[in-house]
């Protein structure tokens, strides 16, 4: 049992802004009250539900990829030493499993979705995600590439199509659908890319993006998944791709979809040299379709490593920066792509890219439906946060930083004119209770009765990025992990899944089609049940209302 006495409660699911109340956890939850147990006497201090973050890459072959190419990351890198509570571990541009859990729980975040993995190799994934302590996890699997679906979506066969789709969530253990640069990962084996919405995808005679992107939208709809179709859109990073965002936003045409790392996909212009911004256009539009969530993939300011399953936009980074390079091929369902990566406020398109993100941050005016992630590691680790963070809430700072940029940068941003600070109260929205309620987790991102008992505890600190980089205490599921800057226990988190029906003669379709075309057999794909950290199912949802 314990009591946090004291304490300025920031709880927005229950309209708690910054209130002295007594917060009270037992058996792993919050409840209304406790007999006896420790005290937390967080007088002057600010109470937060702990964080959750809603797109991020922390295991699987693409993390690893990325660690195995940025070795000179390694050495310049303060490693954590295995002690009675730690192992030992790596943080950096993309830190190693267990510095990932210690690395986030440090600074107050205690659940995280791995946005990105593919299903012939989730088992691997599945083994990190089992390593990385103290957080609680989800993921997404890949679908916008897989080729049986995509046969299946061009033939018109939306029910065989959604048993498919129901079948393979199962398989992969995940917790909801990923659609990258829907098409053009599969035309990229071939060469090719898939740029337009309303154009055919190189292989197909009929079928284009916008058709792969309704179609898997409509799917999980009528699957009931918690998290809608998290949707990382076609042509990102490239000048002028706002117009195919706001083209794919209008063929959902009013399904629910989380648009994921919404900065990468906001961007005007003709080429690399008249690059802007377009966040005002983005925001404005986005501001009107309450089907929407979005993160904001933002970025900041120096080294890291950029990792994604959109092999095409990879390849073209390579070719502009001539850094090292990676790509894999997952066979017949989706890619990988690394291109280690500098952010400079001296470069034109960087600095654009940094106003971008938060510029929509400031900019879309319903901070339940836009989050704070960097894509990590893509824009900056997630250890960075608390940078951000300050940029939000302390207009003269992000002045400050503005003047970093060339004059011909400041010309194609918006930021200097927006005057927006943001609360604690709207912080605690972006950081958890608003990723919270969009991946469908109601006992995570508040401190009501019922909700897990993640909560962490900052000292008030007019430094910002330092109250936020370092909690006083934080509490995972009733434990306290961090007490005084100092990790006090490692433990395992929970892997929420989804299970939704699917008619099991989905199997006897799909049996053949692996002898075929496969080289992992169809009975070892699945991942089974025991390779799954404390799993929880969590319930499919009627989404009709």
């Amino acid at each position: 049992m314990l009591r946090i006495t004291g304490g300025k409660v920031y709880d927005p699911l229950h309209g708690i802004d910054g209130q002295i109340r007594d917060i009270c956890i037992h058996d792993g939850k919050v409840v209304d009250s406790v007999d006896g147990g420790r005290t937390i006497d967080a007088s002057g201090m600010v109470v937060f539900p702990g964080g959750v973050d809603v797109h991020t890459h922390v295991a699987g072959g693409s993390i690893n990829f990325a660690r195995a190419m940025t070795p000179e990351d390694h050495r310049r890198t303060v490693a954590f030493i295995r002690s009675q509570t730690t192992r030992s571990g790596l943080g950096g541009m993309a830190p190693t499993t267990f510095a990932t859990g210690y690395l986030y729980a440090g600074m107050g975040w205690t659940t995280v979705n791995e946005a990105a993995v593919p299903i012939l190799s989730a088992k691997h994934t599945h083994e990190e995600l089992r390593d990385v302590p103290i957080v609680d996890k989800s993921c997404c699997v890949l679908m916008a590439n897989n080729e049986i679906l995509l046969d299946l979506l061009e033939q018109g066969e939306m029910e065989r199509a959604r048993h498919l789709v129901a079948w393979q969530i199962w398989a992969a253990k995940a917790y909801g659908v990923k659609a990258v640069n829907p098409g053009g990962v599969a035309a990229w084996k071939w060469g090719n890319d898939a740029k337009q919405m309303a154009e055919t995808v190189p292989g197909y005679t009929s079928l284009t993006p916008a058709k792969i992107v309704t179609g898997l939208a409509q799917i999980i709809d009528e699957l009931g998944l918690p998290h809608p179709i998290h949707l990382h859109c076609n042509n990102l990073g490239a000048p002028g791709n706002i117009s195919t965002t706001l083209e794919t936003m209008k063929s959902l045409d009013g399904r629910r979809a989380h648009m994921a790392h919404l900065q990468y996909h906001s961007y005007g212009g003709d080429d690399w040299s008249t690059m802007r911004s377009e966040a005002p256009a983005m925001a404005e539009y986005f501001n009107q379709q309450k089907n929407l969530t979005c993160d904001a993939g933002a970025v900041l300011f120096g080294d890291t490593v950029t990792i994604t399953a959109d092999g095409p936009w990879q390849h073209l980074l390579y070719k502009l920066t001539g850094r090292k390079w990676g790509n894999l091929d997952v066979e017949n369902e989706t890619g990988c792509g690394i291109v280690p990566y500098t952010y400079r406020p001296s470069n034109l398109v960087n600095a654009v890219q940094w106003a971008v993100g938060l510029e929509l941050l400031l900019l879309i005016d319903d901070p339940w439906r836009i989050f704070l992630t960097t894509d990590h590691p893509n824009g900056a680790c997630f250890w960075r946060y608390p940078e951000i963070i300050q940029l939000l809430m302390c207009r003269d700072f992000r002045q400050e930083c503005v003047t970093q940029l060339s004059e011909k940068a400041r010309e194609r941003v918006h930021l200097p004119d927006i005057d927006r600070e943001y609360s604690r109260f709207e912080i605690a929205i972006i950081t958890s209770a608003g990723p919270a309620k969009a991946l469908g987790m109601p006992n995570k991102g508040h401190l009501g009765a019922g909700a897990d008992a993640d909560v962490v505890v900052y000292d008030e600190d007019e430094d910002i990025a330092r109250m936020f980089g370092h909690p006083r205490y934080v509490i995972k599921g009733g434990e306290i992990v961090i007490e005084e800057g100092d990790i006090r226990a490692t433990p395992e988190g929970r892997e929420f899944l989804v299970q939704p029906s699917f008619d099991r003669e989905i199997e006897d379709f799909l049996r053949p089609l692996f002898e075929e075309t496969y080289t992992m057999s169809f009975e070892n794909y699945p991942v089974e049940m025991h390779r799954i950290e404390r799993p929880e199912i969590s319930e499919c949802i009627d989404v009709s209302t």
